[in-house]
């Protein structure tokens, strides 16, 4: 399960656990701060932010080359690029800052912190090895000219499957983003799962923007979202040769989270070191 659909709402569950354990870490902190203490909650939603900032430096900085040219795109956190480390790295050391200035919020702070970071931890542990691993739907779709296709077909090679609609707002604003990475990442087979439409209305879409797609399917049904258990679009899956899911993005893709995403799929492709005889 890669959202949760909260009535008209629906959210990335990394994104819900995050925030589930921001409740908790509050919750414990104006717990504990009953017992003597000032109450944290204001410096948990600091550090929050704190957290925030600095993972996106951290990630930016790693990817300076892909956002030197579009610094606008610094501040668009829609593609979901954050590093964890960086992130971390800046609540320590705000953490640290805020229990010199004020002693009385040390223990408080102190256990609001472990315990969310604890079921953040635990939560985000469970959901990862659930759904890595994941195999390739047992499905067949259709090609432009009607005929089924089986998603099966597409194993041996790295492959990341988009699942989009021409009425979505940020799957066209990432398509030009994933049509030159299928020139750049020869090695890995970029598929476009269409939701909901005709194939005349997409070729259309893909006359009229120029865009240039090797390998679309439509689902008329939205069967491929329902398995993989994402309602949100654009959803972005990222499966080795074999067929396993190793990654996902929930939104819109920018050259530099797209990148970071298709790591774990170049190192799989990456050719052996050769061996050199003594």
């Amino acid at each position: 399960m890669l959202t949760v659909t909260l009535g008209p709402l629906t959210m990335a569950l990394n994104h819900l656990l995050l925030l589930s354990a921001l409740g908790i870490a509050c919750l414990v902190g104006w717990w504990v701060a009953r017992r003597g203490g000032e109450s944290p909650e204001s410096a948990l939603f600091n550090l929050f932010l704190v957290g925030v900032l600095s993972a996106r430096a951290g990630f930016v900085l790693e990817y300076w080359a892909m956002y030197r040219d579009e610094p606008l795109q610094i501040i668009d956190i829609r593609d979901g690029g954050f590093q964890l480390w960086s992130g971390l790295a800046g609540i320590v050391a705000a953490a640290l800052w805020q229990g010199r200035r004020r002693p009385g919020l040390r223990r408080p702070l102190g256990w609001a912190l472990f315990s969310g970071a604890l079921f953040w931890g635990l939560a985000s542990l469970g959901s990862h090895l659930y759904s890595k691993g994941t195999e390739l739907p047992d499905l067949s779709l259709r090609n432009a000219s009607g005929e089924s296709v089986a998603l099966h077909s597409y194993r041996g090679t790295p492959l990341v499957i988009n699942i989009w609609a021409t009425w979505c707002p940020p799957c066209r604003r990432e398509m030009p983003v994933l049509q030159q990475a299928q020139s750049d990442y020869p090695d890995v087979t970029f598929l476009f799962v269409n939701q909901g439409e005709t194939p005349e209305s997409v070729s259309t879409f893909l006359a009229t923007t120029g865009l240039s797609l090797n390998h679309v399917l439509f689902d008329g049904s939205g069967q491929l979202a329902q398995r993989v258990g994402s309602m949100a679009l654009p959803t972005t899956l990222f499966y080795n040769a074999e067929g396993r899911l190793v990654g996902s993005h929930l939104g819109e893709l920018s050259r530099a989270s797209l990148h970071n995403a298709l790591e774990p799929l170049k190192r799989a492709v990456a050719p052996a070191p050769a061996v050199q005889g003594k």
